[in-house]
């Protein structure tokens, strides 16, 4: 079954109070919080931001409040989820319009959360609910797919076990995503991901840009930078997986596509939805 809500992946350092875009003066599209008023449609409507990524709790919360507070959202919350206190929190999640995911690390979220009642919550909402919306930043973005990046080198050459990859939440079936993807640059290590998992597209979100995903596989890019789609269908050659610990590997013909605001892809065919409207939107 397609689900019929929403999903909301960011590639970290979305445009907030204390965070200056640094594209902003010369990106003629740039919009003040432009992500993170796409939460929820009113402001009243519950956000509930699950910091169970990071280890500094408090600071986080006090990152976002602010910012909240300047859009105008009047009705959110903080967990701090746990496999111990899930019980506790059950009914909070329950009654969310919108679920947040903060930054941190990703293996954290899916040790804490990942055998809960919390996760199964989540998908049922999310395929059934109206209205509702996941939604995660930098490591609470990349903890959502079904296979997630758990322990990766970010280094120029692709090296043979350089990468673990690890089971997230089940969110997204078909994709891999990697966040501040152009800033530190990841490509070489969400490429060796996608050659190791083939039926997975890459998704590489740039700073202060997301996704925005609906019935499952039609997204929306968001935001002043940048999201990369690596489409591994058509590889050729390769010496992953037949190569010693520690050799370099090499890949032939992975399909990358490069999406800006307004682009939209289908993430199940791995195809562009509007270029001819983008296209003539440009002259």
């Amino acid at each position: 079954m397609n689900p019929k809500r929403k999903l909301l992946i960011i590639g970290g350092n979305e445009d907030k109070k204390e965070n200056r875009v640094s594209i902003e003066d010369d990106n003629k599209n740039f919009s003040p919080y432009q992500i993170l008023k796409l939460l929820v449609s009113h402001h009243d409507d519950r956000i509930e931001v699950i910091t169970s990524a990071s280890s500094e709790p408090e600071s986080m919360r006090e990152s976002y409040a602010e910012t909240f507070s300047e859009t105008g959202f009047t009705n959110v919350g903080y967990i701090h989820l746990s496999e111990e206190n899930a019980g506790k929190y059950y009914n909070r999640i329950v009654a969310a319009r919108t679920v947040f995911f903060n930054g941190g690390d990703q293996n954290r979220i899916c040790k804490e959360i990942r055998e809960t009642p919390i996760t199964p919550l989540l998908i049922e909402k999310y395929i059934h609910e109206e209205g509702f919306m996941i939604a995660g930043t930098s490591a609470g973005a990349m903890c959502m797919p079904q296979h997630i990046i758990c322990d990766a080198l970010d280094e120029e050459a692709i090296l043979e076990n350089d990468l673990t990859l690890g089971s997230g939440l089940g969110l997204i079936k078909n994709c891999i995503v990697d966040t501040h993807f152009m800033n530190r640059g990841r490509i070489g290590r969400l490429a060796h991901a996608i050659t190791m998992q083939r039926d997975c597209l890459g998704i590489g979100l740039g700073e202060d840009t997301a996704l925005l995903i609906e019935s499952g596989t039609h997204a929306v890019c968001r935001g002043s930078g940048m999201a990369v789609v690596l489409n591994p269908h058509n590889i050729q050659h390769t010496n992953c997986g037949s190569v010693e610990k520690g050799e370099p590997v090499f890949i032939d013909n992975i399909i990358m596509s490069m999406l800006t605001d307004g682009c939209r892809i289908n993430l199940s065919s791995g195809q562009l939805e509007n270029i001819q409207t983008l296209k003539n939107n440009c002259g």
